[in-house]
C-alpha cells in the first residue's frame, strides 16, 4: 500500500499532468512498467519478487535524482566528506549520469 501511496503523494506534490508525463516518457518506460509489475505482483501476493522487480523500476526512475540526495548527504557534517569521496569515485566509475531531465 505504501506504493501506491508513494505514487498518490507524487501525483499531490508535482501535480497530475507532470506525474502523467514523467511515468510516460519514453526514457522512463521500462521503469514505469518495472514499478507497475513489481506492485502488481506483490498484491497478487509474490512479495519478493515483487519487491526486487519495484525497486529495479525505482532505480530506473529516479536514478538521477539519487546523485541530487547523494550531493546533498555530502554536506552533512562529520560524514559528508566520506560520502563525498564515495561519490566522486562512483561518478567516476559510472560515466555519469543517463537521463538529466526531472519532472519537476
Amino acid at each position: 500500500m505504501g506504493n501506491i501511496l508513494f505514487v498518490i503523494g507524487l501525483t499531490i506534490i508535482i501535480g497530475l499532468q507532470k506525474t502523467i508525463v514523467f511515468f510516460t516518457r519514453r526514457q522512463k518506460l521500462k521503469g514505469t512498467a518495472a514499478f507497475t509489475s513489481g506492485v502488481i505482483l506483490i498484491l497478487l501476493r509474490w512479495p519478493l519478487i515483487g519487491f526486487l522487480v519495484e525497486l529495479y523500476g525505482i532505480f530506473i526512475l529516479f536514478g538521477d535524482f539519487f546523485a541530487t540526495m547523494g550531493s546533498f548527504a555530502g554536506n552533512i557534517p562529520l560524514v559528508g566528506p566520506y560520502i563525498q569521496k564515495a561519490l566522486n569515485q562512483a561518478s567516476q566509475a559510472g560515466g555519469g549520469r543517463r537521463n538529466a531531465e526531472l519532472p519537476v
